[in-house]
């Protein structure tokens, strides 16, 4: 089949740095947002934007059938953890409901397309050691219960109705234009205040002990374009560096490169209730299946991480 590439969430942040990925391969390009959230400022030339709402099923099933895409990615979802908690219900519509809604358009309009799926690490169980696909699974927060069962709705599709679909478990992924919402981008961006004088010297942190695998976002992009092209439909796959930084190492790197002094203070109001204290994977799977390993090191993240928020701060 030939046909445009389709990026739901285009607008978000792991979306936008697909859309400059493929766009660099020369893809045409298709990109969803939701109504009342525009298109980046700064986007590809050339990508077609559509104005789309998952939840809509007829909406986007004739949405699916005026696009015929030949690729999907679907990045579009509720992405938050720790909102999850007070926002249960959208949270569930928009990672499983809007899910089962493309999918169900893909069947009937594209069936021959080629569709990632991208789910989260979240769903595992916590465990102290490397996790595999064939680790116990043990979701631990609406998001994650979410995200598990959005899992499914792609795997059933794959299983039983036969659509090329490719699934991720993506743990934690940092960078360049993350909601400030989230600790990495959090920080960066109070750093590049301070460094202006457009906040006062300190930063309000949570717990600091816990340990998550953290992977540059344009290692994550690189991954589910190789997965397009050579992964299995119908097994997962996590999406990871395969090795697990701190919190306090990721604030320390931080305020390492700031350019005025920077006092960090634990907010014990600030800690997520069920913290995993380590969230660590084995990405061999994906590595054996597409060749593909991470190429961007923890400082070229913070790096690049700092100077858009420095850049961002100083617009």
């Amino acid at each position: 089949m030939t046909g445009p590439v389709l990026v739901t969430g285009a607008a978000g942040f792991v979306g936008s740095h697909l859309l400059d990925r493929l766009a660099a391969a020369g893809a045409d390009l298709v990109a969803w947002h939701r109504p009342g959230t525009p298109p980046p400022i700064v986007a590809p030339p050339g990508v077609r934007w559509m104005d789309i709402e998952l939840l809509d099923g007829a909406r986007v099933d004739a949405a699916i059938a005026g696009v015929r895409p030949s690729e999907v990615y679907h990045c579009a979802g509720a992405a938050h953890v720790a909102q999850s908690w007070a926002h249960t219900h959208d949270t569930y519509a928009l990672n499983v409901r809007a899910t089962h809604h493309l999918l169900e358009a893909i069947r009937r309009q594209a069936p021959v397309a080629r569709v990632l799926v991208t789910g989260s690490a979240t769903i595992y169980r916590a465990s102290d050691e490397a996790l595999t696909e064939a680790s116990p699974l043990g979701p631990a927060s609406p998001y994650a219960a979410s995200k598990l069962a959005q899992e499914l709705v792609a795997r059933h599709a794959a299983d039983d109705d036969g659509l090329a679909v490719i699934v991720s478990r993506s743990f934690n992924h940092i960078g360049a234009r993350q909601d400030s919402s989230y600790v990495a981008a959090s920080i960066a961006r109070q750093v590049a205040l301070i460094e202006t004088g457009a906040q006062a010297p300190e930063i309000a942190v949570g717990n600091l002990a816990a340990r998550r695998d953290l992977m540059d976002v344009r290692d994550t992009v690189r991954a589910y374009t190789a997965m397009m092209a050579r992964a299995r439909t119908g097994v997962p796959y996590n999406v990871c560096a395969g090795t697990a930084v701190s919190i306090q190492a990721l604030v320390d790197g931080l305020v390492a490169r700031a350019r005025v002094p920077v006092r960090i203070v634990q907010d014990p109001a600030r800690f997520r209730p069920n913290d995993m204290p380590l969230m660590l994977g084995s990405f061999a799977r994906l590595e054996a299946d597409t060749g593909w390993r991470p190429a961007f090191s923890i400082d070229d993240t913070l790096d690049h991480l700092l100077d858009y928020w420095r850049a961002a701060v100083r617009a």
